[in-house]
């Protein structure tokens, strides 16, 4: 009988295969990490389980007959109790619409495998915390990554933009110099014109001192 035929044997006792599949996994555990842990479990006319220590030794190969030698060890044990063993034996019948082996009393299985299977519930529920604090860092580093992100792009928007004005206005700071260089030019062209007229001036000064002299002349 394997695990799965275990749990279909005792279906219909503890009602359905899910529960009997539950009772199967609680109990094996709970006897594996009492054992695991140093205790001893006791079932009342079943048998007890427990943990012994082996020292090292020497061994012989089977296949080449060569010593070989045995680190210290530890193995489990399980000792049938005698109820079981009169069952086993035939001095004994099994019961027909009965459990075999009654349920323990009280106090039969050590305190032990209780303190284990608390234990467990403790390891269990530590370990949903730690899930639960990674998932919720998880959580906080991505908004961080997010809140960078978008102060990232807010910042190359804004440079963007910044940009984007400062061309505008050198593109207009210059085209309101060349307007201005222009202006200048064009009056700077204008003012010779001005200088000339100036000049020629004095050339009609020099022409009427030339005829008053003459007309002095002319008198005498």
């Amino acid at each position: 009988m394997n695990k799965a035929q275990l749990v279909e044997a005792i279906a219909d006792k503890v009602g359905g295969r899910q529960q009997a599949a539950d009772a199967v996994d609680a109990v094996l555990d709970a006897v594996v990490r009492a054992v695991v842990g140093g205790d001893r479990v006791s079932v009342t006319g079943f048998g007890s389980f427990e943990k012994v220590d082996r020292p090292a030794r020497y061994a012989r190969n089977p296949q080449t007959g060569e010593r070989v030698r045995v680190k210290k060890t530890s193995v489990p044990r399980f000792r049938a109790g005698q109820g079981f063993k009169d069952l086993v034996s035939g001095s004994k019948k099994l019961p027909k619409n009965d459990v075999a082996v009654k349920k323990a009393p009280k106090g039969s299985l050590t305190g032990g495998a209780s303190a284990t299977v608390k234990k467990a519930a403790a390891k269990k529920a530590t370990t949903a915390k730690k899930a639960t604090g990674a998932a919720k860092k998880t959580t906080a580093t991505a908004r961080k990554a997010t809140a960078k992100k978008t102060s990232a792009a807010a910042k190359k928007t804004t440079a963007t933009a910044k940009k984007t004005t400062a061309k505008k206005t050198s593109a207009a700071a210059k085209k309101t110099t060349a307007k201005k260089t222009t202006a200048k030019k064009a009056a700077a062209k204008k003012a010779p014109a001005k200088k000339a007229a100036a000049k020629k001036a004095p050339a009609k000064k020099s022409a009427a001192r030339k005829t008053t002299a003459k007309k002095a002349t002319a008198r005498r």
